[in-house]
């Protein structure tokens, strides 16, 4: 019985040993990669100061969906509440006290939207810069013109703390906590593409679908999203399960109310209806076509 003892204790101690060493590791790895330094020099963007120019500017940041992290005045607030996961709070980007305004410079803005990187070289969290890395100068430049214009709001933040499971699920893949890592920082930019209802404007503005719907736009379980959130649709002509069947009309109905073609009413929180019901009918024509142009995949392929 003795010796049964004694063996129980040596593999309840190598057990907790493992565990010891296993946590120790996921937090040294993950630590390393949370506060890896980038040294970003972003290339000069022309901002302007002209009415229109910053008119499009609140334009872009309604339909990118810049209020649903940063609320509705941009004063930040909290993002993710969830302590064995992440407390995340989306920055306070006004010019107030603790505001981004109050002390980024036009190449700071450039720095953290284009690339996911602050002005001191760390990476920002859960911002998706892989989908506004994307943007043409000049829809980059008039939405930093708004973001000059917004009213101050004095208010600041804790940073935020990435959980044990967090660091979990970012090592693995599921959590794309460091949008920086995915985002080629030295490829040359793509050549801004003229408005109109045409496929290649569509496929431009398809960039802030992807991060939700896929990269295919198949749809299927967005990674990192809470287990409540329902899966993203699948925006490809498959007949049975994509929008092979669609209309124009039926998709700017499912863009401004989330209602779709059979009836159904789709969660209008997963589905950021608040942003997509100010696409203009140009840029709903133009995402139409360009999904319609995509091959048919069936739904999940992501």
């Amino acid at each position: 019985m003795a010796t049964f003892k004694s063996w129980l204790f040596r593999i309840v101690v190598g057990l907790a040993g493992v565990i010891v060493v296993a946590v120790a590791a996921i937090y040294l790895i993950s630590g390393a990669r949370l506060g890896k330094h980038w040294d970003i020099t972003p290339e000069a963007v022309a901002i302007p100061t002209d009415s229109a120019s910053i008119a499009r500017g609140a334009h872009i940041a309604e339909v990118r969906g810049c209020q649903g992290c940063h609320g509705p005045n941009l004063a930040g607030g909290t993002f993710i509440d969830a302590p064995i996961v992440a407390r995340l709070w989306a920055r306070n980007l006004t010019p107030g006290k603790g505001g981004a305004g109050a002390t980024y410079t036009n190449a700071d803005w450039v720095r953290s939207i284009r690339h996911g990187v602050r002005p001191n070289g760390s990476a920002l969290l859960f911002m998706p810069a892989q989908e506004f890395n994307q943007l043409s100068n000049g829809d980059l430049g008039a939405l930093i013109a708004w973001l000059k214009t917004v009213p101050p709001v004095d208010t600041a933040y804790p940073k935020s703390k990435i959980g044990f499971l967090g660091r979990v699920l970012y090592l693995s893949g599921m959590l794309p906590l460091v949008p920086a890592e995915v985002i080629n920082q030295t490829a040359p930019r793509p050549a801004d593409v003229p408005e109109g209802e045409t496929v290649a404007y569509g496929q431009y503005l398809a960039g802030s679908c992807a991060g939700c719907h896929g990269g295919g736009f198949s749809g299927g379980k967005v990674p990192g999203a809470p287990p409540e959130m329902p899966p993203a649709r699948n925006l490809t002509p498959d007949s049975t399960s994509g929008i092979g069947k669609w209309t124009l009309a039926n998709f700017r109905e499912a863009l401004r109310t989330g209602m779709l073609p059979d009836g159904v009413q789709i969660d209008t929180i997963a589905m950021p209806i608040a942003a997509t019901r100010h696409l203009s009918d140009l840029e709903s024509s133009a995402l139409f076509r360009y999904f319609m142009s995509l091959p048919a995949k069936l739904y999940g392929n992501r």
